[in-house]
């Protein structure tokens, strides 16, 4: 008979246990693993070629392909949207003046992103000519990247010039400036949160746009146009 100082405790028996039972399982689940073979490697190849669109020039990541994964939503892809390189050879499509949202007789936006589970909208804004954007407001951080023409903000000393990256701070109150002397601007704006108009005297609020007003004007502006109150969800997430 043992004596008792060889008998463990009962719970020092479990704590002994548990990393047993661990190493275990990991010897099981091991054995059950599938071995990578020259097979596998080409199937998994050759599966990747079918997701290449030649004509795009671009990869098709939609659910549809990836049945392993199926909760993802799909990508969003525009191609040519703007074209950096002056290459004649470039087979590109003419763009439809119609994806162009009009605010004002002078300022547009061209939705690429409208997310509305995680409350922020990536655009295009485009100025014909000089304008202003009204001052405003922002809740939450702003990213901008000029493409083309020159802009600014009343109260601060800069000028964005195309190729020009701006981060805005949550916080922050400005007045969008485009001179009168530009013929076009255009700037991609990704923008979280709410953009609230301030009164120029008392700085209250007297307005506000967000991801859904956008969606809601995108949506009329569509329908209006011939295009589809449901062209819009395209950009949708």
């Amino acid at each position: 008979m043992l004596s008792s100082n060889c008998l463990l405790p009962y719970n020092k028996k479990v704590l002994w246990m548990i990393p047993c039972l661990y190493f275990s399982l990991l010897i099981v689940v091991d054995a059950f693993q599938p071995s990578i073979s020259s097979s596998n490697i080409s199937s998994n190849s050759s599966r990747n070629k079918n997701l290449y669109t030649s004509t795009t020039g671009l990869y098709n990541n939609s659910p549809s392909n990836n049945p392993t994964k199926t909760n993802i939503l799909p990508d969003i892809v525009i191609p040519n949207l703007f074209n950096f390189i002056n290459n004649e050879d470039i087979d590109e499509e003419e763009e439809d003046p119609r994806v162009w949202v009009p605010q004002t007789e002078c300022l547009s936006f061209r939705p690429l992103c409208l997310c509305t589970s995680q409350g922020y909208y990536v655009n295009l804004l485009k100025f014909k000519g000089g304008g202003v954007l009204g001052r405003h407001r922002h809740s939450s951080p702003v990213h901008a990247l000029t493409l083309k023409g020159e802009w600014g903000y009343r109260e601060h000393g800069w000028h964005a010039s195309p190729g020009t990256y701006v981060y805005e701070p949550p916080g922050e109150t400005h007045t969008l400036v485009v001179d009168d002397d530009c013929d076009e601007m255009i700037t991609l704006f990704h923008v979280t949160g709410s953009l609230l108009y301030v009164d120029e005297m008392t700085d209250q609020v007297i307005g506000y746009d967000d991801v859904f007003t956008k969606l809601e004007t995108a949506k009329k502006w569509y329908a209006q146009v011939g295009l589809g109150e449901d062209f819009v969800q395209q950009f949708v997430r």
